[in-house]
């Protein structure tokens, strides 16, 4: 009963509120990555340092006006944003986020699921929430939203195809689909995979960026041409599901990214032996250390690089990012055949 039950229900309570107080977070040190790049202060007020400025936020949007434009499908422009962000939660199930804990006396591995196909999982999962930003475009019976949902479509579709095939580089050098096999197959190998597919890492990033929106890829919700994109009729907590979403997306890829190809809970530089000390923090400290890493990456480069205009964003997903992708798949496997004969 409690393996069965008790425990999967702890660690899911702990995903979901750990993901949900990390957004929360997100939002604040990303103003204050942006403000301190553009040399001011960023939120200051609420709080020492505008540290409860998050809070404020949320209690803002519980009280904010809903409101639903009159001639919008009304079920459809309600469920969009559900449909957007249950697919970034349920993506954490499969995710590892360490080696093992102690619950109730019992070694209990830190992930909710480990599937032999975890990785397809993750793929199936999150091309779902594409259906979300096109339904909430449409449902608002508005040409910009309408334009927003459509850039939105073709650009995740399209990028998606570059994520999915280094996937199959990733599966090449591991011989797994399980995420908690690939890490496994790092700490066998004695390197991660970041230096071994490293083109694979830099397709992947790029196309996480596309793929969760962030700039410069930000084109669904082109303020300039757009007004908001495909969210420009929503508000209140409507809007904040969306808003929510995005950033829960954003952990979802650089947790992945640090599973595939940054050894996933695994410390840095095991073999050397003056820094065995380090074997004393918990794997799940490394997890969220290297996670927080990549997520710098996004706010660093939000703060940094002008958008991409859309024809650039198609034509580098298309004509570069799918190509290169495809000879790496090539090459992974002639190395591959090489070492087993």
């Amino acid at each position: 009963m409690i393996d069965l039950l008790v425990i999967p229900l702890i660690k899911i309570v702990i995903v979901l509120t750990g993901v949900l107080i990390t957004v929360m977070y997100m939002v604040l040190l990303e103003r204050k990555v942006q403000a301190w790049v553009q040399v001011r202060l960023g939120p200051m007020r609420v709080g020492p340092h505008g540290v409860l400025q998050p809070i404020a936020d949320v209690l803002k949007l519980f009280v904010k006006e809903d409101i639903t434009p009159v001639r919008a499908d009304k079920v459809v422009f309600t469920l969009a944003p559900i449909i957007v962000l249950v697919p970034a939660i349920i993506a954490f199930a499969v995710i590892p986020f360490g080696d093992q804990v102690s619950i109730f006396g019992k070694p209990v591995p830190l992930h909710i699921a480990d599937l032999n196909v975890g990785l397809l999982y993750i793929v199936a999962v999150a091309s779902i929430g594409v259906y979300g930003i096109i339904l909430g475009g449409w449902s608002s019976n508005s040409k910009y939203p309408l334009l927003g949902g459509l850039r939105a479509s073709a650009q995740l579709i399209s990028y998606e195809v570059a994520v999915t095939l280094t996937f199959v580089s990733v599966i090449l050098a591991s011989g797994s689909l399980s995420m908690v096999d690939i890490v496994t197959a790092q700490k066998a190998n004695g390197v991660w995979f970041a230096f071994v597919q490293p083109l694979a890492l830099f397709i992947y990033f790029v196309g996480a960026l596309a793929e969760t929106n962030r700039s410069p890829f930000d084109l669904p919700e082109a303020e300039q041409e757009l007004v908001a994109g495909f969210h420009t009729e929503y508000s209140g907590m409507r809007f904040a599901l969306f808003f929510l979403a995005e950033y829960a997306n954003m952990i979802v890829v650089s947790a992945v990214a640090t599973t595939l190809f940054f050894g996933g809970w695994l410390r840095p530089f095991p073999s050397v032996a003056f820094l065995h000390f380090l074997d004393v923090v918990p794997t799940w400290i490394w997890f969220v250390v290297k996670t927080f890493l990549v997520l710098y990456l996004f706010l660093w480069i939000r703060a940094t690089l002008p958008r991409y205009r859309y024809d650039q964003l198609m034509r580098l997903g298309w004509k570069v990012l799918i190509p290169l992708a495809i000879a790496n798949i090539i090459v992974t496997a002639a190395v591959k055949v090489a070492l087993s004969d």
